[in-house]
């Protein structure tokens, strides 16, 4: 057999590794320096390629930090379809929400602090924001919320959509106290507290009470 024949193994990181490294390297970038004080030199330095082949993936610093919240938002979306679709009680679907949402956090400070400080710095990224990935996640909030109004768990008179926005409200306000505490506590622990305030709130009265 002719050795020469035998085509070279690539060794190099395929395209969609190469973008995964960079988002994760810039994540923790963007925790550490903030990401106005951030350069793409100190993301690619980060994630061990030179500074040019960041601009192969994303055109800008602002994509790449727009890419993350992307990326997190569609992972925390298909993660929680998956989860939930076996589950009948929309109470417990929204348990199970609040466990993988503060759980995400919780397990990776640096994409805490990005998600929860950095990607609030202006208002063109918050209306980007609100516009994309966040208005689906609040849409599985809201559909778990109208299920459970309409088995009678919740009020009818409650606005779905207020009654979402309120339960992420709740959720992302944990995720910041996290971030800012200097206690040190599994953020995920908070969930089960959260949804029994809320259920208390949203919760049909008893019958023969007003």
């Amino acid at each position: 057999m002719n050795i020469h024949s035998v085509p070279p193994t690539s060794t190099a990181p395929a395209p969609a590794d190469k973008r995964t490294a960079i988002l994760d390297a810039a994540t923790a970038v963007f925790a550490k320096r903030g990401f106005f004080g951030a350069q793409v030199a100190d993301i690619a330095r980060s994630a061990g390629i030179a500074a040019g082949t960041v601009y192969l993936y994303f055109r800008s610093k602002d994509e790449i930090l727009t890419s993350i919240f992307d990326r997190t938002m569609k992972e925390a979306i298909g993660e929680g379809r998956a989860a939930l679709a076996d589950v009948g009680d929309p109470v417990e679907r929204l348990r199970q929400i609040a466990r993988m949402h503060l759980a995400r956090m919780g397990r990776d400070r640096n994409l805490a602090i990005v998600f929860q400080v950095e990607l609030r710095q202006t208002t063109k990224f918050m209306e980007q924001f609100s516009a994309g990935g966040l208005r689906d996640y609040l849409a599985v909030i809201q559909q778990t919320i109208e299920d459970a109004q309409a088995n009678g768990r919740f009020r009818k008179s409650i606005n779905a959509r207020t009654a979402a926005k309120v339960f992420f409200g709740a959720l992302d306000e944990m995720a910041t106290n996290w971030i800012l505490s200097r206690r040190r506590y599994a953020l995920a622990g908070q969930a089960d507290e959260i949804v029994e305030l809320l259920v208390g709130g949203f919760g049909a009265p008893a019958k023969g009470t007003k």
